[in-house]
């Protein structure tokens, strides 16, 4: 029988889907975004697991928090699943997420099983010029303006400039992506370039004894779609790269994502000890 709430955390939102005695799988979302962001494959992943889908300080409904670097944000996920006794999990990272999937991993392998990154730049060199809209938005002078002022249409031309195709974008994810400021936005993205300045994510999972999918879209307009190969350094890594799709799997290929990830979970619940 599914399960579906919301609560709060240490100070982090989180809604929980499927049953809770089901295999727990973390879902972690991107720069800016909410655990909204996940909702096209929420039905078929609660389907097999115990689904835990966290705001990020600083997003959705989740407030600010002191540091927005990566290892801090992954110290708070980690007190998270301590404090609802959650372990060992699948960890699933949509684009930055995925740099806060990494960083728990190394700060607490005994919570993680197994590592999926959606989207998830490698390294600094990988990074593409971002969409107009987007340097309109996140840079200044105009981009704190811009943002206080952004619209829902606004947003949804932002999260669609990332895809390959036109995604429709449900209202009620376009509230929750409200409540980021562009203070936080900026925060987490300095954050982000620091951790993967400092080492490449294929380096650091190199370091750890844990099964990694990797999934990237050959239309990817963030990041080199090329720059996926990079991930092919880690041992047994597997890396899927999926034709005719952008930044946002989750939305331009729900079904497709989520045969990914059930396929991914069921394989390492079976090689893992």
């Amino acid at each position: 029988m599914a399960e579906h709430d919301g609560e709060h955390s240490h100070a982090m939102h989180v809604v929980r889907d499927g049953s809770r005695q089901a295999p727990p799988l973390l879902l972690i979302h991107g720069s800016g975004a909410s655990s909204g962001s996940w909702k096209p494959v929420v039905p078929a992943l609660a389907a097999h697991h115990h689904v835990i889908r966290v705001d990020l300080p600083g997003c959705g409904q989740s407030p600010p928090p002191p540091s927005y670097d990566v290892p801090a944000q992954a110290a708070r996920v980690a007190a998270l699943l301590d404090g609802l006794g959650l372990r060992p999990v699948t960890v699933v990272g949509h684009s930055s997420g995925g740099y806060v999937a990494t960083a728990l991993a190394e700060q607490r392998p005994d919570l993680v099983t197994s590592l999926a990154l959606i989207s998830t730049g490698p390294s600094v060199d990988a990074i593409l010029p971002q969409p107009l809209i987007l340097r309109a938005l996140m840079a200044p002078p105009l981009g704190p303006l811009l943002w206080s002022r952004r619209s829902d249409a606004t947003t949804r031309r932002g999260i669609n400039a990332t895809c390959a195709r036109p995604v429709d974008v449900p209202d009620d994810v376009v509230a929750e992506l409200r409540g980021t400021t562009y203070r936080a936005m900026r925060s987490v993205l300095r954050g982000n370039r620091a951790y993967i300045a400092e080492r490449s994510v294929p380096s650091r999972l190199a370091a750890l004894d844990v099964p990694v999918l990797v999934l990237f879209g050959m239309a990817d307009p963030r990041w080199d779609p090329a720059s996926a190969h990079q991930y092919d350094a880690v041992p047994g890594a597997r890396v899927e790269l999926l034709p005719g799709v952008g930044h946002v799997p989750i939305f331009e290929e729900p079904e497709t994502t989520s045969t990914l990830l059930l396929g991914f979970t069921a394989t390492s619940a079976d090689t893992c000890p």
